[in-house]
């Protein structure tokens, strides 16, 4: 299995696809069949005389003239051009406009994904992605400065075969045999890769099935793929030390740990870079691999799609593979991965239970489909009790999770949400992500978290401090999403660690639940760009 896990890995770093090509081409274009142009307009692109892509730009600029829609919609053509006989495909895919104040760089994520996508139907196999843009300096700054990597994500989305379509349909394991790039622009390629590379583990981990990614799975995967790296990897799969140490965690894996196959685990995940280092990220992802919503249980047709609940763990391990390929200085990283099935049977919790967290705060079950909270709340505690132990320098806490519907309501489809505490706030943590996304195409938006949200949850009676959740759905809650984040940080002790404490700690709660992908359809790797560009590039 190891050697079929690790194939698209060996596909992207050792065996790259991607190879990136200068204008002029010389003789690369002999091994391409085919085409991707994207641009903004093509009738606005001037070359250098001696690219061979004049040709194919004069094809379009003479189409255009004939179509009203040709800058709106993926053209098709077969081209005929004297000394490249051998592509035969041609597809264009207009980002559309590119001066409005409110677009970003997904305007070249979305065309190249559409450009390739499109390519793929027509049966390409060898495209070149040609991505023709130029700064007019209209909006006076480069809002799009990171269009290179943000073009090439698309595409490699769009060339992204699932895991369990690669395990066990060979003959489909590969979509393409090798993709060209060029452009006005200079890129990483390293650094695309990575990034890639993290989005890939995100996918294979998230979007497979139930059972090929149950926790025990989960465990397997990642320390295979980290084996041979700098990060290193501890799984603590013991049900009993699981109750004790974690037993908010542990009460949500009851009805699940009687199953050898779906029973729960944490997964640590730790980078520490060669010599000295001034700042440590934290990450602990929620690891849901199936949501019934337990003794609460999802009805009326709403559980389909419930695997991808493990989103946000699989985007902790993404992120550490990021790292592991780059191998950035000065910083640490430690990932948590709280994996665990929201199973319902006869040993389910249910509500009006009171558990005990970690941190010794005294938790009543209102709703058991709110157990995301509950997977990551006593491990996000472990992690704060870890910085403080080891002094880390510089430590900036988050939690990572598709923990409500509310935030798709609240922002709709695409968006990440991002809530501060105080001390996160003071150093303006989201918007400084908020801001790498939006170069790089991965989009935040910045909720606050306010007094209401810590009194919606404080006990309502002297039996428990704290309230887990009312027993209606998030979308149907006010302020849905940002009240778990001030539950994670009262049920975690965080709340002893803000800006009127002697040792405040900066914490920040990151919803995917909106930006994570669709169901049907593949996991998107967010925020794995925007926690790069932020943390290591």
């Amino acid at each position: 299995m190891a050697s079929r896990i690790n194939a698209p890995f060996s596909f992207w770093s050792q065996n790259p696809v991607l190879i990136k090509l200068d204008s002029p081409l010389d003789n690369a274009k002999q091994k391409f069949d085919s085409i991707v142009i994207v641009s903004s307009d093509v009738s606005k692109i001037n070359l250098p005389e001696s690219s061979f892509l004049n040709g194919y730009l004069q094809l379009l600029k003479h189409q255009k003239q004939y179509d009203s829609a040709f800058e709106d919609v993926e053209t098709f053509l077969s081209p005929n051009i004297s000394g490249n006989e051998n592509i035969k495909k041609l597809v264009y895919s207009p980002t559309g406009p590119l001066d409005r104040h409110y677009d970003d760089a997904r305007r070249f994520i979305e065309a190249s994904n559409k450009g390739i996508r499109r390519l793929l139907k027509a049966g390409g196999k060898r495209p070149i992605l040609a991505v023709l843009y130029e700064d007019s300096g209209s909006i006076g700054f480069d809002k799009y400065e990171q269009y290179n990597i943000a073009s090439l994500l698309g595409a490699a989305e769009a060339i992204y075969v699932p895991l369990e379509i690669r395990e066990d349909v060979p003959e489909k394991a590969a979509k393409i045999e090798i993709l060209g790039y060029t452009s006005f622009g200079s890129i990483s390629i390293p650094v695309l890769s990575s990034i890639e590379l993290g989005r890939i583990m995100c996918r294979d981990i998230g979007g497979s099935d139930p059972e090929r990614m149950a926790a025990p799975n989960v465990a397997t995967y990642v320390k295979e793929l980290f084996a041979n790296t700098p990060v290193q990897v501890e799984v603590i799969d013991n049900s009993k030390i699981i109750e004790k140490e974690y037993p908010l965690l542990g009460a949500v894996n009851r009805a699940a740990k009687g199953v050898k196959r779906h029973s729960g685990c944490v997964i640590f995940l730790t980078y520490e870079p060669e010599g000295s280092y001034d700042k440590t990220v934290v990450l602990v992802g929620k690891g849901v691999t199936y949501d019934t919503g337990g003794a609460d249980i999802k009805a009326g047709g709403v559980m389909a799609g419930m695997h991808r609940d493990k989103c946000g763990a699989s985007a902790v391990a993404g992120f550490l593979q990021t790292v592991a390929e780059l191998k950035p200085k000065g910083v640490k990283v430690i990932g948590a991965m709280s994996m665990v099935r929201n199973s319902v049977g006869s040993d389910c919790y249910v509500s009006d239970e009171i558990v005990t967290s970690r941190a010794g705060v005294r938790v009543r079950v209102g709703n058991t489909d709110a157990e995301g909270r509950m997977a990551m709340a006593d491990v996000l505690c472990h992690m704060k009790e870890k910085v403080l132990e080891n002094k880390e320098p510089n430590p900036c806490l988050f939690t990572i999770a598709t923990l409500t519907g509310h935030a798709c309501l609240a922002v709709g489809d695409g968006y990440t949400i991002i809530m501060e505490n105080g001390p996160a706030a003071l150093d303006n943590v989201g918007r400084k992500i908020q801001n790498a996304g939006h170069l790089i195409g991965d989009p935040f938006e910045v909720s606050t978290i306010r007094r209401e949200d810590y009194e919606h949850h404080k006990g309502k009676s002297e039996y428990e401090d704290l309230l887990q959740c009312n027993n209606a759905p998030s979308s149907r809650t006010p302020r849905g999403h940002q009240s778990p984040a001030a539950f994670l940080i009262m049920s975690s002790g965080l709340d002893k660690h803000d800006i009127n404490s002697e040792i405040p700690l900066k914490y920040s709660h990151v919803d995917i639940a909106s930006s994570s992908g669709p169901f049907p359809g593949l996991p998107t790797g967010s925020p794995i760009p925007a926690f790069t560009a932020s943390f290591i590039l």
